[in-house]
């Protein structure tokens, strides 16, 4: 339980900027370009820690990693809370984002230890339902508590200091063993009898973080711009519809096969971001809300699906490498195109940019569900519906 806490608060702790960055234009007047930065520096981040330490504590143990990870984490949301421009909060984005990386790989593999069937499940969850508390709790601190760009930083570094007290605490899972320094080597590889696979994957995973990486850094603003209301809540209530439907996918697709959960998918994401799409551009609240959740169900679902149909696709040996491809293909689609639609918001309006955005998704979504049909016949056994 300690584990799966300290895991949501991690993830909690990634989202809770999201809903203060309109606060922090406010106060610097940076452009939409400059917001969109600082949230990928924070994937790009992420992906070095899972490349390089992501292992480590196989070889030192899962607590000094777990540690470690509360210790930088926790002057990364001090920097948060006395950040005076941006130069501030990038730094305070990096930290963050290494010490998600090593704490994920860490805390992940110690829930496995503490429990087998149980793992791999928490392991999914927590991080969507973290991602959704950050986002809301966030935005209601903003709202309604005094000083919004630190009293959230404060409740969280109070979390992770008791987080980390009681880890001193637990029994170590994992024994110590050789090759600490050989493992900090980023490995990756796709073995010969993955590739097929895993290019059938990429188009439903680009399009879910893809997605994820839009609405956790210009969500708020489309948000506020397409309900008219200037309140923070708008923001954060928009990240926890997408996140949590998420949590809810993940959940209630975890026992249908992996192909038939991969086109659920597909359908879903590609129907969630045309109604979006349509709440955008008609100015809809109602439909923008309706089109996220069900967006948020293929985001998950999706996640889910591309996982457990890659997976079997490798040997025990081979999964290592595999994953880390995977990890790199999910956090550069979170990163670039949200990089890439800030700096094209000098351009063009933010629907605008929205629906171009929102089309390409679509049709990576049916890309997705023409490629689970194509390579059905050429899947490992262990993917294919029962």
């Amino acid at each position: 339980m300690l584990l799966a806490l300290t895991l949501t608060t991690f993830m909690a702790a990634a989202s809770a900027p999201t809903p203060l960055y309109a606060v922090y234009q406010g106060y610097w007047g940076f452009s939409s370009s400059v917001l969109t930065a600082i949230f990928a520096v924070y994937a790009v981040s992420l992906l070095m820690a899972l490349l390089t330490v992501g292992s480590l504590s196989d070889h030192v143990g899962r607590r000094p990693v777990i540690l470690g990870a509360i210790a930088l984490e926790t002057v990364a949301m001090a920097i948060f809370a006395s950040a005076d421009g941006v130069p501030a909060l990038v730094v305070a984005r990096v930290l963050q984002g290494f010490a998600t990386g090593a704490a994920s790989g860490a805390l992940g593999a110690g829930l496995l230890d503490a429990d087998r069937t149980r793992g791999p499940l928490i392991n999914s969850v927590a991080p969507a339902l973290g991602l959704a508390a950050g986002g809301l709790g966030s935005s209601l601190f903003v709202q309604y508590l005094p000083a919004p760009t630190r009293t959230v930083f404060v409740v969280l570094i109070v979390a992770f200091v008791l987080q980390g007290v009681a880890i001193l605490l637990l029994p170590e899972s994992a024994g110590r063993r050789a090759g600490a320094l050989a493992s900090l080597r980023p490995h990756v590889s796709v073995p010969a009898g993955a590739r097929r696979v895993l290019l059938m994957v990429t188009p439903i995973t680009v399009a879910g973080w893809a997605l994820g990486g839009f609405y956790l850094s210009l969500g708020p603003s489309l948000a506020r711009g397409v309900t008219g209301s200037t309140s923070i809540l708008v923001g954060g209530l928009l990240v926890f519809a997408l996140t949590f439907s998420g949590t809810v996918a993940i959940l209630a697709m975890r026992a249908v096969p992996a192909l038939r959960t991969m086109r659920v998918a597909s359908v879903l994401l590609a129907l969630g971001v045309i109604v979006t799409l349509l709440g955008v551009n008609t100015g809809s609240g109602v439909l923008f809300f309706t089109g996220t959740v069900v967006a948020g169900l293929g985001f998950g679902t999706g996640f889910q699906g591309a996982a457990r149909t890659l997976l079997p696709a490798a040997a025990p040996h081979e999964r290592a490498g595999l994953m880390a491809a995977f990890y790199i293909v999910s956090y550069l689609a979170m990163s670039i195109p949200a990089t890439a639609a800030g700096i094209a918001a000098g351009h063009l309006s933010l629907t605008e940019l929205t629906t171009y955005y929102g089309i390409v998704l679509v049709v990576l979504a049916l890309a997705a569900l023409a490629g689970t049909f194509l390579v059905r016949d050429r899947l490992p056994e262990t993917a294919r519906p029962a």
